[in-house]
């Protein structure tokens, strides 16, 4: 008895220093945040305390509708593209469907190794008017006057950026489920070949419900790094033009660092944190169902 409690005495202290450099690094923030998220600044001193007053200007006003539009595009692209289009890859090298799968694997995942900034800077002068994409569609279109101008339209500016995202964030989920494909055992898709199931089945029957728990974990990365995109977009267009690619980090950036009212600011980043724990909750909900209807 006293040995055990002398046990969980010593891991208690071995927790506090873990413990200590997480609540001053998530818990104090977000509580911070939340706290002046009820208050308004102007020129860098505390006016007063306003309550819900800018959770209801957020929420009016059209800029951050846009840009919180912009994030779930970002979203969508991220579970119905990149997710999918891992796993996909990942089943062609792990099946070994095509040759040189080791050359593939290197290439498709190279991407993900260059930082956000570069890979940003690099698709703006391919899509620059001295870029590839321009001189490759002025000679099949012969059309010497031809630039670029999708991100002056407001619907589709943010093609471009999805385009990159899709390009660049695929490579990651492809190595996480290619390396979760390689733990299976060979035993399962050697009998299921054997009774004469092709391709098709074997991906969805046998490879699909087996990674179920790694399609989830992929979701959550792909729902918590959509919310808080920042990088990659402010490189490429900093949001503009006219807040036509503006995401809620790039709103929240510019109320914060421009216009210095760190109270808007603050109300911004609690309307992002509880969407991401909602949409995660969400996930985890419906991956409890599917877990119950096939245990």
């Amino acid at each position: 008895m006293i040995e055990s409690k002398h046990k969980k005495i010593s891991y208690n202290i071995l927790l506090l220093p873990g413990f200590f450099i997480y609540a001053s690094v998530i818990i104090f923030p977000i509580l911070m945040s939340l706290v002046l998220g009820f208050t308004k600044w102007k020129h860098f001193r505390l006016v007063g305390f306003i309550g819900l007053e800018n959770y209801r200007d957020i929420f009016m006003d059209p800029n951050f509708i846009q840009a919180l539009w912009h994030n779930i595009q970002i979203m969508l692209i991220s579970i119905v593209g990149q997710i999918p289009l891992g796993i996909l890859l990942a089943y062609v090298l792990y099946r070994k469907l095509v040759k040189g799968s080791r050359f593939f694997e290197m290439m498709i995942f190279l991407p993900i190794t260059i930082s956000s900034v570069v890979v940003a800077l690099l698709w703006n002068r391919i899509f620059s008017p001295v870029g590839i994409y321009t001189h490759l569609v002025r000679l099949l279109t012969e059309n010497k006057d031809y630039v670029v101008r999708i991100f002056e339209n407001p619907h589709f500016a943010m093609v471009p950026i999805l385009f990159v995202l899709l390009w660049m964030h695929t490579s990651l989920y492809m190595v996480m489920f290619l390396a979760n494909m390689q733990r299976l055992p060979n035993s399962m898709l050697e009998a299921a070949s054997i009774d004469g199931a092709s391709e098709i089945k074997i991906f969805f029957r046998l490879i699909i419900p087996a990674l179920s728990s790694v399609i989830f974990t992929s979701s959550i990365l792909a729902i918590s790094g959509s919310l808080k995109s920042f990088d990659l977009v402010f490189a490429m267009t900093g949001g503009g033009p006219v807040n036509y690619t503006s995401v809620m980090s790039i709103y929240l950036y510019k109320h914060t660092f421009t216009y210095n009212n760190y109270g808007y600011g603050s109300a911004v980043s609690v309307i992002i944190v509880l969407l991401s724990v909602g949409l995660i909750l969400l996930s985890r909900a419906a991956y409890d169902r599917y877990q119950r209807k096939y245990d």
